[in-house]
């Protein structure tokens, strides 16, 4: 069983299990973007192909039940045994394809905050260009953040969209419950993302009173998926959507419907599904996931050997004792409350970011936040020698 004290190591436990991506001799400290795939995703990769080659077009039976396993997996990682979900290559695909089911129409009006990745920036920007109205309430402070989006509902507000670990700065949003039930009680949907939590802060879907909220997030990041492999967690009310944006494989099970007149729809999270897709992708992550049970890799493990590696990155970044008005940290928190990655502050981030990569530490930047992103493959002498790098540098 892999154990936190075999991960500090050098070489790290698990990084034999990552040769194709070198991570014993590599620092990727992009873990919070892209984080290394396990070898056995290339055997996922074959895998479709043999199957395309066996079964040509009868192959579909075949994939459609590794996107099962792959539901399966988010399902778990949600704790939302029951959950209806939809797949999609990417949370922009099924987030166009929910605001095309919420009612714009007759309640124009989305909240979020200024805090969001750019799937949200960007389409709810252009979407206010043609005359949505978009309020963006502060991220900062974290603490009251969604006190302060339920405050920000009306009678014209059709959805609230916002992240349960903000991507610039990884600080987790609490009271997301609350949120919700304000939002039930307006009749406004809710719509959380998730990304930067899966794999790496434990989400639950009971535990956090989020059973009428929309959930979405994939396994790009902390989840080494790899591309393609996103979902759409939908609420029991979903049923009553008709979304705008719809694929023929969403009708897959609802032929009966064309009696009426209107499209029909299949039920469960095929109600948001597209149309013929690249199921590749859902091969390398049911390998992906079969790998992170084998190794014992449960959210609370990997939020656990997370803490480790950021509460480090921290420690050894005190120790350079830098000038706060070069780079500096945000310590209005426990480190308890942050996700997966450390964010550091500086004028000069992506300049750091450049130099850093220069020198073989791969980290990535956002406005004025340089980010490193650890992972359960690397070493504490890794995260050190990182670090150490940074240090030199300023």
């Amino acid at each position: 069983m892999t154990t936190v004290d075999s991960l500090r190591r050098s070489p790290n436990a698990l990084a034999h299990h990552y040769g194709r991506f070198d991570v014993a001799n590599r620092l990727l400290l992009t873990g919070h973007s892209h984080q290394a795939w396990p070898d056995v995703a290339l055997h996922g990769q074959i895998e479709a192909f043999t199957d395309a080659a066996a079964a040509v077009d009868q192959k579909w039976d075949l994939a459609f039940a590794k996107a099962d396993a792959v539901r399966a997996g988010f399902r778990a990682l949600l704790d939302d045994p029951d959950g209806d979900l939809a797949l999609g290559a990417s949370t922009h695909d099924l987030v166009i394809r929910f605001l095309s089911g919420v009612d714009l129409p007759r309640r124009p009006r989305l909240v979020t905050s200024d805090g969001e990745f750019h799937t949200l920036r960007r389409q709810l920007a252009r979407l206010a260009e043609e005359g949505v109205e978009v309020v963006r309430v502060p991220a900062s402070p974290v603490s009251s953040l969604a006190e302060r989006l339920a405050a920000a509902i009306d009678g014209r507000t059709a959805a609230v969209l916002v992240s349960s670990v903000l991507f610039q700065t990884s600080r987790i949003v609490p009271d997301l419950g609350a949120l919700a039930a304000a939002c039930e009680r307006g009749g406004v949907e809710l719509l959380v993302d998730a990304y930067h939590a899966l794999g790496v802060v434990p989400f639950s879907v009971r535990a956090q009173g989020l059973g009428s909220a929309w959930v979405t997030g994939g396994g790009y990041k902390y989840l080494q998926l790899g591309e393609g492999n996103c979902f759409l967690r939908l609420p029991p009310h979903a049923a009553s959507l008709r979304p705008v944006v719809t694929g023929w494989f969403a009708e897959f099970d609802e032929l009966a419907a064309k009696a009426s007149g209107l499209v029909g729809y299949a039920p469960g999270g095929s109600r948001f599904a597209g149309s013929t897709y690249d199921p590749t992708s859902h091969y390398r992550a049911a390998r992906v996931l079969e790998f992170f049970a084998a190794q014992g890799l449960t959210p609370a493990f990997l939020r656990e050997v997370s803490q480790h590696q950021t509460g480090l990155l921290v420690s050894l970044f005190d120790a350079l004792d830098a000038p706060p008005k070069v780079i500096s940290l945000d310590r209005s928190a426990p480190r308890s409350a942050y996700g997966g990655f450390v964010a550091f502050a500086s004028p000069r981030a992506g300049e750091l970011q450049r130099k850093l990569a220069e020198r073989g530490v791969l980290t990535d930047s956002r406005g004025n936040h340089l980010r490193f992103g650890p992972a359960p493959y690397l070493s504490d002498e890794q995260l050190a020698t990182a670090i150490a790098t940074l240090g030199e540098l300023l």
